[in-house]
């Protein structure tokens, strides 16, 4: 149970594990959070409120990111784009 939650799985052979997924992708804290909301929702609380979970990390993690942009602005783009590199 510790390991393998079965809330962050498809089922039993699933080789698609949310961790596993996140390490891949290289995820930071927030948007490996946002990740592990989307794919659990519905399996182990209501859906919307692991919805609303997800929703919280990423606009904290875009909120981060304009912060970043105000302080020290990025000359290869911001915002989504910012996003979809890290």
């Amino acid at each position: 149970m510790i390991n393998h939650q079965e809330h962050y799985r498809k089922g039993p052979d699933d080789p698609y594990e949310v961790i596993k997924i996140i390490e891949a992708f290289d995820l930071n804290f927030r948007l490996g959070n946002t990740v592990k909301y989307i794919l659990g929702s519905g399996k182990k609380d209501e859906v919307i409120q692991e919805l609303r979970k997800a929703a919280w990390y990423l606009n904290r993690e875009i909120s981060n990111l304009e912060a970043q942009d105000a302080i020290l602005p990025n000359k290869e783009g911001s915002g989504i784009e910012i996003l979809l590199r890290n």
